[in-house]
């Protein structure tokens, strides 16, 4: 929850290759204070079956920038078989060269305190997107 003096971050992903959510994707926070200012790791969750992220670390006071990592080639391959069976006609790995395109997404915004940021990520294997939620 965010405060006059800090802010707060929520999260959920989409897989819009299935049209469901992604559940089971490790996410990281990390914040820093100021563009030159080195990265603190504050922790992170998983997605629940719902695709969100529910208890992710308060950034601390002074945050002006905050970073979440999510980790989705575990989701990728876990949830290969379910996927082929949705994308009938996209080949698997097409021109990749590898089993996951985006291994990892990090994004990286600007906060202020007080503010709440909602930060969903539109995923699917060939690419991503992001915005601010509400």
């Amino acid at each position: 929850m965010s405060t006059s003096t800090t802010a707060s971050v929520s999260t959920h992903i989409l897989d819009t290759s299935v049209g469901r959510p992604a559940g089971g994707v490790a996410v990281q926070l990390s914040a820093r204070a100021g563009r030159t200012a080195d990265w603190q790791a504050l922790g992170g969750s998983a997605t629940d079956a719902d695709g969100r992220c529910k208890d992710l670390p308060a950034p601390p006071e002074g945050t002006t920038h905050v970073r979440l990592d999510f980790a989705v080639e575990p989701y990728f391959e876990k949830s290969a078989n379910q996927r082929a069976d949705a994308q009938q006609d996209a080949p698997a790995n097409r021109d990749s060269g590898a089993g996951v395109f985006f291994p990892e997404v990090a994004i990286t915004f600007a906060v202020v305190p007080g503010e709440h940021y909602h930060v969903p990520l539109l995923l699917n294997p060939f690419g991503y997107s992001v915005y601010r939620g509400s």
